[in-house]
């Protein structure tokens, strides 16, 4: 802990496919909350920084979108797992140094690891909450199947087996995300109130 000032007071770990717009989301929460409650954090900046490090490659390139990202992907994902085993909270650790807001929103939680991190750390404050898109929509915005990544553990490893405290539809024929996202919302001002 000696690196953050304060507990958070609620921590919101979202999860989703590749496209199910976890980003969209989060970012969504974060312009609602605004700065100075909120900050988002994301487990694979760190993850990307350390092996753009290690293997002398282009970090503002790996944290795009482009198909300089998809090259490593596989590579990446074998080298962040290898981490992982030997240091489960490694990556979260780093993503969460130097957070200073009450409200932390993790915007990339991908294995169960990354889940029990936080709820080991943070029992009280975290929550969990799962983006989710049909492959439709999902493909609709650019994804296809990528063998090795979509049936790997980095986007297979929250799919079942876990009880997700919200489950938030990201789809045209969905309630509205404001709709949606109220109670989340309202969760965030309820802790952020008693200062």
């Amino acid at each position: 802990m000696e690196d953050r000032v304060s507990a958070p007071r609620l921590v919101l770990v979202f999860s989703g496919k590749r496209k199910s717009g976890k980003d969209y989301v989060t970012d969504l929460i974060h312009d609602r909350l605004g700065s100075d409650l909120c900050c988002i954090l994301r487990l694979s900046g760190p993850l990307k920084q350390q092996y753009a490090q290690e293997h002398g490659l282009d970090l503002d390139l790996l944290l795009g979108t482009g198909l300089y990202k998809e090259q490593y992907r596989a590579d990446m994902i074998r080298w962040g797992e290898t981490r992982r085993r030997q240091d489960p909270g490694f990556f979260c650790r780093l993503a969460t140094k130097g957070a200073r807001q009450p409200v932390w929103v993790v915007s990339d939680a991908r294995r169960l690891s990354d889940l029990q991190w936080f709820w080991s750390e943070f029992p009280q404050q975290t929550q969990s909450v799962r983006v989710q898109s049909s492959e439709e929509t999902r493909t609709k915005r650019g994804w296809s199947f990528t063998a090795g990544v979509d049936d790997g553990e980095s986007e297979c490893g929250l799919d079942s087996n876990i009880e997700f405290d919200w489950m938030i539809r990201n789809e045209a024929n969905a309630p509205s995300l404001d709709e949606q996202l109220q109670p989340i919302l309202m969760l965030a001002e309820e802790a952020t109130d008693h200062h």
